[in-house]
């Protein structure tokens, strides 16, 4: 099946979009994609989402600026559908398009998980396209089932890394690291289900600091960091923390290491340098903290996400895991759209009725399907 995936993350820089040619268990073909990034003004609102979200305890709620940030999170969608299919007209004729939304809250541990994103709405944009070929349905809303089976509701990539590593054909076990505002990992070793779960921080706490301190957006291929020091004392009290030695399958929300930084990293005391260095060691070591809970020591470790174009992330997190880390693009997959990618996957499988989550990676009783499917029907 043809399909289209399209993701927007917790580091909150634009919507990535791209299509993938899939059964839902193999990948038949890649193909190109693009990101659309979020205007200033665009994030200056989604952050104020993610802060008034902090209070929610109902997931359908949308109190106070919510209500414009999920209308605006739908229309971006919308945009940046159109432009895609303008830009690579190749692709118009699909089966099905996959809209994970926007995360503002993750809480398992009291069953809540938000996503922004009015699936009907965007349902309703794609039939507009239909005459040129859109998507014939819509699936949206991928992560509600799993919670409401008991499961963490993340991370939900897992079952698409396992298509890919069966496609490297390398002895496992395989180890794929996602380095979004959050990281997390897929454990995987043939055709067992894989094992998975977030592991701690990654860019969101590293972006919100360079911000904070500089106006930058992020570090940049981990200059400061490169330039700075780390410290260990520091580092060290940031470990304490009881999420990392808890075992998988367990997740995270973007801001849940916020407070303990704060109260922990004493990051005031730093210079730009130095505390990036710290910041960026610490998703290294929190990544590297997970070994011991695997079945085995993985041979391969492949990194994707945003944290992949970072050298100096990249070179703590192979020195801490003592395993040569080599990146999603070196091995013919993508860095940058590797999750648009498999929300279409997902997509597909929900089409097919075939599980999006398992007992190992995000701890639902059993195989989990998911998944809400809107038509959108071509014009006759």
């Amino acid at each position: 099946m043809r399909a289209i995936g399209m993701m927007s993350g917790t580091s909150l820089d634009g919507i990535d979009v791209a299509f993938i040619e899939t059964d839902g268990e193999s990948v038949t073909a890649f193909g190109e994609g693009r990101t659309y990034p979020y205007s200033d003004d665009d994030r200056r609102l989604f952050f104020r989402a993610l802060e008034e979200a902090a209070a929610l305890t109902e997931r359908q709620a949308r109190p106070g600026i919510l209500t414009a940030a999920e209308a605006l999170i739908t229309a971006r969608h919308a945009e940046a559908l159109a432009r895609f299919l303008v830009e690579a007209p190749q692709y118009r004729d699909v089966d099905v398009v996959g809209f994970h939304g926007q995360t503002v809250l993750h809480r398992p541990e009291i069953g809540l998980t938000v996503q922004l994103g009015d699936g009907d709405h965007l349902a309703g944009a794609l039939k507009s396209l239909a005459s040129r070929g859109a998507a014939a349905e819509l699936v949206y809303d991928f992560r509600a089932a799993d919670v409401a089976a008991g499961g963490q509701g993340a991370p939900f990539v897992p079952v698409y890394h396992r298509a890919l590593a069966a496609g490297l054909g390398r002895e496992g076990p395989v180890m794929v690291v996602n380095l979004g505002g959050v990281a997390n990992i897929t454990y995987i070793d043939g055709a067992a289900d894989p094992v998975a779960c977030d592991t701690g921080p990654a860019n969101a706490l590293i972006d919100d600091f360079m911000k904070e301190r500089t106006g930058a957006p992020c570090d940049r291929d981990g200059a400061a960091a490169a330039a700075g020091r780390v410290d260990e004392a520091a580092l060290a009290r940031l470990l304490r923390h009881g999420f990392f030695t808890l075992s998988p399958p367990k997740s995270l929300d973007r801001n849940a290491f916020r407070n303990w930084v704060a109260e922990h990293a004493e990051l005031d005391d730093m210079s730009v340098e130095d505390g990036a260095a710290t910041l960026t060691a610490l998703t290294a070591a929190s990544v590297a903290a997970v070994l011991p809970l695997l079945p085995e020591r993985p041979r391969s470790v492949i990194a994707a996400g945003g944290g992949a174009h970072n050298s100096t992330l990249l070179r703590m997190l192979s020195e801490r895991l003592g395993v040569g880390v080599e990146t999603a693009d070196s091995v013919g997959w993508s860095i940058d759209l590797l999750e648009a990618q498999a929300f279409g996957f997902l997509a597909v499988r929900v089409l097919r009725g075939l599980p999006l989550s398992f007992p190992g990676t995000t701890g639902v009783p059993r195989p989990q399907t998911g998944g809400v499917r809107a038509a959108a029907r071509r014009a006759a």
